[in-house]
């Protein structure tokens, strides 16, 4: 069974400045006397990710939506299910409305076929409410915005920080000791 820690977030311009934290800075001083102000051409531009951190290899499984919503999660669930073919899945994340939709229930039930607990295709288990703490993907997310801070000055345009985003996220293995708290005495048959 592979596990896999799920968690969503998105990356998007407003005003003159690149969100989905705080990067870059408003303003980076430049010799101390003059400030450096970043032009973006398109005021709002945003792009939703969403995320699974695999237990086992410690890859990251990036995907591009146009929304977090309940089709967009059953699509990712979907694109799990194909970089593990063969392979039961448990995706651990949070208790976001549409985790427990009618469509994600429906998909669920469709690709479980009735099986018991412990021969179903995907599990799904939350982490305790209101506690992004817990979820290694948000460490994930930290990192990969603080790579765009870290390189603000190449972000010329939105598509050059969505490229960015999406190589920092695809092109490392991610180890966070909050990455076994779930599953320290986990066994895999």
């Amino acid at each position: 069974m592979s596990v896999i820690y799920y968690g969503a977030m998105y990356v998007g311009t407003y005003g003159r400045q690149l969100s989905g934290g705080s990067f870059p800075p408003k303003r980076a001083l430049v010799r101390k006397v003059s400030a450096l102000v970043v032009p973006i051409q398109n005021q709002r531009e945003r792009q939703t990710y969403f995320g699974g951190l695999n237990y086992q290899t410690q890859e990251f499984i990036i995907g591009e939506y146009s929304a977090g919503n309940s089709e967009n999660t059953v699509a990712f669930i979907k694109a799990l299910q194909s970089q593990c073919p063969g392979q039961r899945i448990a995706v651990i994340w949070d208790g976001a409305s549409y985790h427990k939709s009618v469509e994600m229930k429906a998909f669920l039930a469709e690709v479980n076929d009735g099986s018991e607990a412990n021969r179903r295709q995907v599990t799904c288990i939350l982490f305790a409410p209101n506690a992004p703490q817990q979820n290694p993907v948000e460490d994930v997310w930290l990192q990969a915005k603080n790579f765009l801070r870290k390189f603000w000055y190449l972000c010329k345009s939105f598509p050059v920080a969505k490229w960015l985003f999406n190589f920092f996220a695809a092109h490392q293995k991610f180890d966070f000791p909050k990455l076994r708290q779930y599953t320290p005495d986990l066994q895999f048959i």
